[in-house]
């Protein structure tokens, strides 16, 4: 629910019905969910476009995690590049001109960057042979990126220059986490504070200049997949508080908090439909 005055946007977010997991959207306020994709493989992390037309996709439906895309207000689903990598989560930039994206293309899973019209992608981050990425996320000026890394010392946060250079951790080496997220403002960022594989997991939010950590949610659960609502007052995420996972918001101002979705079935990965 909402309450009076307070903007109602879109989400879109992954859920598993009867075992198959697919996207759909949701108001924020609540209400009917309607299903945005409905294929027997696996559709999962989805991003809204940058002017909200449609979604970006992580799916095995080829047979390899590939990227594809639907239209906000559903239809067939469209594969965004094609090859023999295992390739996914994916956010478009800002201005909609690029894709950055997680891929093992030339060895190991590194960040990438794509025009959005097509060619060839840049390399901007590989760290180990090993590593394991995570959620790429473009600041609101596309300048920056932020992602998760377990080069060297388990999942750790991490924001980069879209121009290149050394990326620089931004998370606590004694905490850790994943799934970053840039507040609309630029100058925060929210991520996963699970303290290295905790039994409990914090949403916990950085500020860039300062370096000043502020929890915003500490449920005795898994929380997880924080994301900022258009204006930068809320955010959505998933918790097991209830035994599955479900997808909240949160208003940061009081710490107000609802749940979104209903029914059997684990959902996550929720993002908001930008304002258009």
């Amino acid at each position: 629910m909402a309450t009076a005055g307070q903007p109602v946007w879109t989400l879109v977010y992954d859920q598993v019905v009867g075992g198959n997991q697919d996207l759909y959207t949701i108001p924020s306020a609540g209400g009917v969910a309607r299903r945005l994709t409905d294929d027997p493989a696996h559709d999962m992390l989805p991003r809204f476009t940058h002017d909200g037309s449609r979604v970006l996709f992580a799916s095995d439906r080829s047979g390899r995690w590939q990227i594809w895309e639907v239209a906000a207000e559903g239809g067939a689903a469209r594969r965004v590049r094609t090859n023999e990598a295992i390739e996914y989560q994916v956010d478009e930039s800002p201005d909609g001109r690029m894709l950055a994206f997680l891929s093992n293309e030339n060895g190991p899973e590194s960040l990438f960057l794509m025009p959005r019209a097509g060619g060839p992608a840049r390399l901007l981050v590989r760290h180990g042979a090993n590593t394991i990425m995570g959620n790429p996320d473009w600041s609101a000026d596309g300048a920056q990126i932020t992602f998760s890394s377990n080069w060297r010392v388990g999942h750790q946060i991490y924001v980069v220059d879209v121009g290149g250079g050394e990326a620089r951790r931004i998370s606590p080496l004694h905490r850790g986490g994943c799934e970053p997220r840039f507040r609309p403002d630029g100058r925060r960022v929210i991520y996963v504070d699970r303290g290295h594989l905790g039994d409990t997991s914090l949403l916990t939010e950085t500020d860039l200049l300062s370096g000043a950590r502020k929890t915003i949610v500490d449920w005795p659960a898994l929380n997880y997949d924080p994301a900022y609502s258009p204006d930068g007052t809320e955010i959505a995420f998933a918790s097991n508080i209830t035994g599955e996972y479900a997808i909240y918001r949160q208003r940061l101002s009081d710490g107000k908090s609802w749940r979104v979705t209903q029914g059997k079935g684990d959902a996550r990965y929720p993002d908001y439909r930008p304002d258009r």
